[in-house]
């Protein structure tokens, strides 16, 4: 070996040793599985180091932060579960006053967002604030019992929604948050989903490149509150969007603009069979199938409402295309 490659050894070894901007540490006590830590992790990547994080209650917050040690690399603030798009809002206004450049985040699960924190969120989004508020979406109020809240699917079993005579799960659809989050007419607003690691990093940058609020609802499962085994969330997270009842999709101004498609949609059985959440719609009772034929109706309806079928195509056979753009604009 010459003396030069001798030298530029300890250098290139340096170089990939390297470790890449992490705003979410290692450590942590999330489960294992745990679809919000990834989806945490891939955010903060991806937004970079110039980034302040409003934290609200919950999941990730409890998860990050046990006292006295955080996993957190950029400033982070933790708020109430009602108000951590209030909080990032003073943020903002605080940080534009200083002449600062960073860029303001805000985390939510979907009980602090869809429920308890949506009064705070929509002002937030009314007024204008330059935030990003993104949404950890596992469907239940995960961190105080797996209870239901207005993202928890219909049919699925939590604890203040158990099956039984009188009905079998929750009896309320999803909420549409991202429709009511695009009647505001913000600049940006999209879904995503875990399964997609791609997607979800050029849709945070693509928000951060716009002046003014966005808003990203990441479909992040819940082993625990699922009744999944760990290995299996991405695989959940894929299933979710595959079938149609998660449709990943992009908008501005609240018009539709970017879609993922769907080749050949699954049925919403392979999703919904392994997880204990959806037990009871695969047992000997008549009510059982009415529900599965609901939720299959309702995942039909969004590929139709979405356009999601087509010969575009399949997530899985694009490497690096995981959302279109419409009107022949460009792949993402």
């Amino acid at each position: 070996m010459s003396d030069l490659a001798e030298t530029l050894m300890p250098i290139a070894e340096l170089r990939r040793n390297q470790p890449r901007f992490r705003g979410l540490e290692a450590g942590h006590l999330a489960c294992l599985g745990c679809g919000q830590a990834l989806a945490a992790r891939l955010v903060t990547e991806a937004a970079g180091p110039d980034v302040a994080v409003a934290n609200a209650t919950g999941c990730l917050e409890v998860f990050t932060t046990a006292w006295p040690q955080s996993a957190w690399r950029v400033p982070w603030l933790h708020s109430l579960f009602e108000n951590a798009a209030a909080i990032a809002s003073g943020m903002e206004a605080a940080l534009k006053a200083q002449g600062k450049p960073a860029k303001v985040l805000a985390f939510g699960g979907d009980g602090g967002t869809f429920d308890i924190g949506f009064q705070a969120l929509s002002g937030m989004l009314e007024r204008g604030h330059n935030v990003l508020y993104v949404c950890f979406d596992n469907e239940a109020y995960m961190n105080t019992g797996v209870q239901r809240s207005s993202s928890t699917p219909h049919a699925a079993m939590t604890t203040t929604s158990p099956p039984g005579k009188a009905r079998m799960g929750k009896r309320h659809l999803k909420k549409d948050i991202i429709s009511i989050i695009a009647a505001h007419n913000i600049p940006y607003a999209a879904t995503a989903s875990v399964a997609y690691p791609s997607d979800i990093r050029k849709k945070v940058r693509r928000a951060l490149e716009i002046d003014g609020p966005a808003f990203i609802n990441i479909h992040s499962p819940c082993p625990l509150g699922w009744g999944h085994d760990g290995s299996l969330s991405i695989e959940m997270a894929r299933l979710a969007v595959e079938c149609g009842l998660f449709p990943v999709v992009e908008l501005e101004r609240g018009a539709l603009t970017g879609t993922m498609p769907l080749r050949a949609p699954r049925p919403v059985t392979d999703y919904l069979k392994p997880q204990q959440r959806f037990a009871h719609l695969f047992q000997n009772d008549p009510r059982a199938k009415e529900e599965l034929e609901h939720l299959q109706a309702l995942a039909d309806h969004n590929i139709e409402t979405y356009g999601l079928r087509g010969e575009r195509p399949d997530p899985l056979d694009s490497a690096g295309a995981d959302t279109v753009r419409r009107g022949g604009v460009r792949w993402a």
